[in-house]
């Protein structure tokens, strides 16, 4: 497979095992993995059970190395400007770490980041006097690039933020305005793009900034517990380090002094699980493999087709807006809480994800929404299985025992 042939479903669920045990629209969430990402886990989890944990790290460098290779021709990055890290939160945090943060300095960023972002900017508020500032939304939904660009100007922040598509919706926002922006002035960016990776083509060059932040559950179909951080290897060579630099390889201990890695790495903690990682890697290799371009083309079709499908059944509401739209439909069901359709869903075997107002509460409160089912279809997904959604969606909409 690859981006100049049409995806194939039948070989793409045949390499899924897990689409035998529901219909799984869920991938925003946690993506059902491919077989070769299961394969590499449990072929290094074999290696730690019969040699140990060090020994077998010692014994497959080569491995290693290639899901560092696999990660960055993903993201089309340079050798040695990714660290593997547990999440993309922690991914976030050691990006906002390497930042002097000063009092009177602005985080200028938009509403739609994820909660854990939103509290990191809040609490560097409060305990260094960090002044945060959020540009407003344009009229059909997502931030208004202008009004960003002109707070930029103004303000001249110490960093902008921006997630790519918020957790929230199937809003997708365009970075590379305001990423090129504040890279002519000399201003870091950092991308959150925890689940644009594996959705669609992320080129980290083409963006333009200094951080880009993911994790592998989620589109990429890794393993949960994984995540990356891709670092500017211009801003790696002018000395960024995250407050607690990694400290562990012998090698780059100099003169008795401890030394952060030469590359990414030095973002990287010292304890986690090569295991994932390799399992990343394999994500990263069966995504690429499969092109980017396809991927993103199949997934935001479904996620269109089951838009339109859902409009059309009373007591359903799509709650989605934007310029652009991806493969994350969210909706309200009049009568029903979010959780309470999630588990409704689950009993006839479909797998969906509920997001109250904590998971948004700057966007929801806008809007004045309380919650959000969240269907989130992925390439391996099929037609029938939006359309049994649907059919259990309008059923549940017209039950007289709604919760």
């Amino acid at each position: 497979m690859n981006a100049s042939n049409p995806l194939d479903v039948n070989r793409l669920r045949a390499e899924t095992p897990g689409v035998a045990f529901g219909n799984h629209l869920n991938n925003a969430g946690a993506s059902l993995p491919p077989a070769p990402v299961h394969d590499a886990i449990r072929d290094y989890l074999k290696a730690e059970l019969e040699m140990g944990g060090y020994e077998a790290a010692a014994a497959h460098p080569g491995a290693i190395r290639e899901a560092y290779d696999a990660v960055e021709a993903l993201l089309g990055a340079t050798p040695g400007s990714v660290a593997f890290v547990e999440n993309a939160t922690v991914a976030f945090s050691q990006a906002l770490s390497s930042i002097p943060f000063r009092r009177g300095d602005v985080i200028l960023t938009t509403r739609h980041d994820y909660v854990s972002n939103q509290l990191m900017y809040l609490s560097l508020a409060e305990r260094f006097g960090v002044e945060l500032v959020r540009a407003p939304d344009a009229p059909e939904g997502g931030v208004d690039t202008g009004a960003m660009l002109e707070l930029l100007h103004r303000r001249r922040p110490r960093l902008v933020a921006m997630t790519h598509i918020p957790t929230n919706s199937g809003l997708v926002q365009d970075p590379v305005p305001v990423a090129r922006a504040a890279r002519e002035r000399e201003i870091p960016f950092l991308l959150d793009a925890c689940q644009s990776v594996g959705q669609m083509p992320v080129d980290v060059r083409e963006i333009g900034a200094t951080f880009v932040a993911a994790t592998s559950r989620k589109f990429l179909r890794g393993p949960r517990g994984s995540g990356f951080l891709w670092v500017d290897p211009e801003a790696l060579d002018a000395g960024l380090a995250p407050l607690f630099p990694d400290l562990h390889g012998a090698d780059w201990i100099e003169a008795d002094l401890l030394q952060p890695a030469p590359d990414a790495r030095r973002f990287e903690n010292w304890e986690f699980s090569w295991a994932l990682v390799l399992g990343t890697g394999a994500a990263a290799r069966y995504a690429t493999d499969c092109g980017l371009e396809a991927i993103r083309d199949r997934a935001w079709g479904l996620a269109a087709r089951l838009r339109t499908q859902l409009e059309a059944v009373d007591g359903v509401t799509v709650l989605d807006r934007g310029a652009r739209l991806g493969a994350i439909v969210t909706v309200a069901v009049e009568g029903w809480t979010p959780s309470a359709l999630v588990s409704a869903l689950r009993k006839v075997g479909i797998r969906t994800s509920a997001l109250e107002r904590s998971s948004a509460v700057l966007d929801f409160d806008a809007r004045g929404i309380e919650g959000a089912l969240r269907l989130s279809p992925h390439v391996f997904n099929t037609e029938d299985e939006l359309q049994a959604a649907v059919d259990a969606l309008a059923e549940l909409a017209a039950s007289p025992g709604r919760k």
